[in-house]
């Protein structure tokens, strides 16, 4: 199981690292390592923003994704007390189908993976999905994304 690290930026938007991966290219001179930081950031309250950023070491490509996706935080307007979106939807990203449904308070995230991750940071708390074709994290979190850029509409 993976380690979600969650920190708080300086303008007070919370950030969640969904994945971390090495990669290496290679050059005439050897292996080239790097790697990639899938980030989402959220401000609890319907803002998310998700980026992935790549950089020599994990930190500095942390640091890269925070900054791209609070860029590109969209909000959407979250349903009275339940805290959910206002309708079902059907995302397709790539090779991912994502199906979100709202929920009745109570009901909390009935999710998993990159769509639990993506969505606790937004401040969505009712909520139930269901991810059909490639369960890819990367994917995943664009989906969701693309989703809330839709219904922010």
């Amino acid at each position: 199981m993976e380690k979600k690290r969650e920190r708080t930026t300086e303008s007070g938007l919370k950030t969640k690292v969904i994945e971390i991966k090495r990669v290496s290219k290679k050059t005439k001179g050897g292996n080239q390592i790097g790697f990639t930081a899938l980030v989402a950031v959220g401000d609890e309250n319907g803002g998310l923003g998700v980026a992935l950023a790549k950089a020599k070491d994990v930190s500095s490509a942390i640091r890269k994704a925070v900054r791209r996706a609070e860029k590109l935080l969209v909000h959407l307007p979250l349903q009275g007390e339940e805290k959910t979106i206002p309708h079902a939807l059907e995302i397709k990203y790539k090779a991912t189908r994502l199906l979100l449904k709202p929920a009745p308070a109570g009901t909390g995230i009935i999710a998993g993976g990159a769509v639990r991750t993506t969505l606790e940071v937004s401040g969505v708390e009712n909520m139930v999905a269901k991810i059909f074709g490639s369960r890819n994290r990367t994917a995943v979190a664009y989906a969701v994304f693309k989703a809330f850029q839709e219904l922010a509409k």
